[in-house]
C-alpha cells in the first residue's frame, strides 16, 4: 500500500458526541475529511462531513443509540468512502492520563484496566472515551489505536505547582493538579516555533484556550509551568456550563440546605453553572454578547469571564516573572474580537497593548507595535497533534514539520 492511501483516523468523543477527522498517514499528515456525530442516544443522531471538497460536505441522519451504534455508523461510512484496508491506526483523545500516563501510547488491554481504574478521576469522561475504544476495537479488532491523554503537555510543571494543600495521604491516591487542554496547547506551541517566535523555545508565553471548556497556561522555556485546570477539567477559569474555582464550603453549605448529594453537585459545577448559571439564558458566548447590552445577567456573565481571564493573565505573569507572547486559541479566544480586547485591557503594565484593527479582524497578530508583548490569535488544531502522536508513536512514517 502506498503511503498516500493509508489513513489515520482521530476521534475526540463528548457526552453526546465524536468529533473525528481522517488523515493521510504519509508526508505532512494531509487533512482529508473531519465532521462530528451529533445527538448519540437521540432520534435525531446525525452525522456530518465537512471535506476539502465543498461537494463533499452533507449532514445526514443516522442510528446510534449508543456509542457502539455511533462507531459503526462512522466507520461504515469511512469503508465506504475510503475502502476498508486503507485505515492504518487510529488515534484518541483520551482527558485524563492520571499518574500513570504521561506521554502518547499505543492502546492495551492492560490500559484500558487501568483507565477503568482511573475512571473515578474523570467520570464525566473517561468512561465514555473507553467505551469508544472498545467499540472501535470490536469493529477492527487488528487496527493499532493510540491514546493521547490531554494531561502530558502539563507533566513538566514544577512540584509546587501541582500540589494541593490537603492531607498529604491523597498524593500517594494521585490526588493533585494535573491540568487539561494539552492537545491544544501542544499544537500552540509548535505553531509558536513554526512562525519563529522565540517564546517556543527561550521566553515565557501564556496561552489561553478559550472555548466550551477554557483554561490558561504558563510556558517557560517551551515546557508548562503552570494551568488553570487541576485535578479535575471543572476548576480554574469559568467556563460555558462549568464554574471553575469555587470555595469548597459551599459543598457542606448546599448539602444543608437543600440536601445535595455528591452527584447532584457534580451535575451542577459541571453541567448548570458557568456562563449558562450566571446568564440563566445560554451558555455561548456569541448569544451572551448579543443579549448583553438588553440583559443585565447576559452583561454579567460575559463581565466575570474577561475579569476572570485577566486575573490569569496577571497570576501567570507573575509566576512566569513576565510575558513575552499571549496566544489566544479556542472557539471564544479566535472568533470573540470584544472578549479579547476586554480581557487585555488595562493590562499595559505588563506590556500587553492591542491594535484595535487588527483585533477586530482577528488578524494572527492583534498587538500593536507600541506593545512589549506579541499578542496571537491561532487557531488550534488538536485532531492534527492526535494523528502526529498516532504516526510517531506507531513509526507511520515521516511527520511533517509543525
Amino acid at each position: 500500500m502506498k503511503p498516500a492511501e493509508s489513513r489515520v483516523l482521530t476521534i475526540n468523543g463528548g457526552s453526546s458526541s465524536i468529533k473525528f477527522a481522517l488523515f493521510e498517514a504519509g508526508g505532512a499528515l494531509g487533512r482529508i475529511l473531519g465532521g462530528e456525530l451529533e445527538r448519540i442516544g437521540t432520534p435525531q443522531a446525525s452525522l456530518i462531513v465537512k471535506g476539502t471538497n465543498p461537494r463533499d460536505n452533507f449532514s445526514r441522519p443516522v442510528a446510534a443509540a449508543n456509542y457502539t451504534a455511533a462507531v459503526d455508523a462512522l466507520m461504515g461510512w469511512i469503508e465506504e468512502h475510503s475502502g476498508r484496508d486503507a485505515l492504518v491506526a487510529a488515534g484518541h483523545r483520551v482527558v485524563h492520563g492520571g499518574p500513570t500516563y504521561s506521554e502518547p501510547q499505543q492502546v492495551t488491554a492492560e490500559m484500558v484496566e487501568e483507565l477503568r481504574r482511573l475512571s473515578s478521576f474523570d467520570p464525566d469522561h473517561l468512561p465514555l472515551e473507553i467505551e469508544l475504544i472498545e467499540a472501535l476495537c470490536r469493529r477492527h479488532p487488528r487496527l493499532p489505536q493510540v491514546a493521547c491523554f490531554d494531561t502530558a503537555f502539563h507533566r513538566t510543571m514544577p512540584r509546587v505547582a501541582t500540589l494541593l494543600p490537603i492531607p498529604r495521604r491523597y498524593e500517594a491516591q494521585g490526588v493533585r493538579r494535573y491540568g487539561f487542554h494539552g492537545l491544544s496547547y501542544e499544537f500552540l506551541m509548535a505553531e509558536l516555533a513554526r512562525l519563529g517566535d522565540p517564546a517556543a523555545t527561550k521566553g515565557r508565553a501564556i496561552l489561553a484556550h478559550l472555548g466550551n471548556g477554557a483554561s490558561l497556561a504558563a510556558v517557560s522555556d517551551g515546557k508548562s509551568i503552570d494551568t488553570s485546570m487541576s485535578f479535575t477539567p471543572t476548576a480554574g477559569l469559568v467556563m460555558s456550563t462549568r464554574s471553575g474555582d469555587l470555595d469548597p464550603g459551599l459543598v457542606s453549605y448546599f448539602a444543608r440546605t437543600e440536601q445535595m448529594n455528591a452527584a447532584h453537585f457534580q451535575k451542577m459545577v459541571n453541567h448548570e453553572s458557568g456562563l449558562l448559571g450566571v446568564s440563566e439564558t445560554s451558555s455561548d458566548m456569541r448569544d451572551l454578547l448579543g443579549r448583553e447590552t438588553k440583559d443585565v445577567r447576559a452583561d454579567e456573565a460575559v463581565a466575570l469571564f474577561c475579569y476572570q481571564a485577566k486575573k490569569w493573565i496577571g497570576s501567570f505573569a507573575a509566576a512566569l516573572g513576565g510575558v513575552d507572547t499571549l496566544v489566544f486559541a479556542g472557539g471564544i479566544g479566535e472568533n470573540a474580537p470584544p472578549v479579547r480586547e476586554r480581557i487585555c485591557d488595562g493590562l499595559g503594565f505588563l506590556g500587553i497593548e492591542l491594535d484595535r484593527e487588527s483585533n477586530a479582524k482577528s488578524a494572527p497578530l492583534i498587538s500593536s507595535d507600541a506593545g512589549r508583548v506579541k499578542v496571537r490569535v491561532i487557531r488550534t488544531d488538536e485532531e492534527l497533534m492526535i494523528a502526529r502522536s498516532v504516526t510517531r508513536v506507531l513509526n507511520l512514517g515521516r511527520i511533517g514539520k509543525p
